[in-house]
């Protein structure tokens, strides 16, 4: 099975570019806002921290280009990782659908003066679009919460269940995997 490539709506291919230029910038003040609320939890370096939003960041850039279709899976998965960490860093079921949502208000801001200037009929379909991955990505997240606390619950009860919540470690090893998959994707592309 190829690869398939769509052609992108203008506005989203423009949508790409603006948060593949200001990626750094996104990941920064996205990690700022989350480090501030994570004293409680210092089990989770911010450098770990960073290079999931950085994933999450690079695949919304991905998502807006021609291998959207390819990219929406990783998206998924990447978010229901995101709330096992979530998890793992003692967050309430709330924090992490403010955390992700917290991502639509920087794009909201970084992207206004871009969606403000084109047509009527392509802002709307582009502001759609990305809240529409947005709210399917807090929903992957709420579900890989649960289940991370699901089975931190069994692991407590007597059920035998090896580390339950995912450590550091962990999280960096399977953020590796998800970037190799997404290089690996990028290069097909090329």
């Amino acid at each position: 099975m190829g690869l398939t490539i769509r052609p992108s709506n203008p506005a989203l291919l423009a949508v790409g570019r603006i948060l593949a230029a200001n990626r750094e910038q996104f990941v920064t003040r996205w990690a700022a806002w989350i480090t501030e609320r994570m004293v409680d939890a210092p089990h989770m370096g911010r450098p770990t921290v960073e290079r999931q939003l950085a994933l999450m960041i690079d695949l919304l850039i991905e998502m807006a280009g021609p291998m959207r279709r390819q990219v929406a899976e990783m998206w998924f998965d990447a978010c229901e990782f995101y709330g096992q960490t979530a998890a793992a860093r003692g967050l309430a079921a709330g924090e992490v659908v403010e955390e992700i949502q917290h991502l639509r208000e920087l794009l909201i801001r970084e992207l206004s003066e871009l969606i403000a200037a084109l047509p009527a009929r392509h802002s709307m379909a582009t502001v759609l679009r990305l809240n529409r991955q947005v709210d399917k990505g807090i929903a992957h997240a709420v579900v890989g919460y649960t289940d991370a606390l699901v089975q931190s619950l069994f692991a407590q009860r007597g059920t035998p269940i090896p580390d339950p919540l995912p450590g550091e470690d962990d999280v960096a090893y399977r953020l590796g995997q998800f970037e190799a998959e997404l290089q690996h994707l990028r290069d097909k592309r090329a």
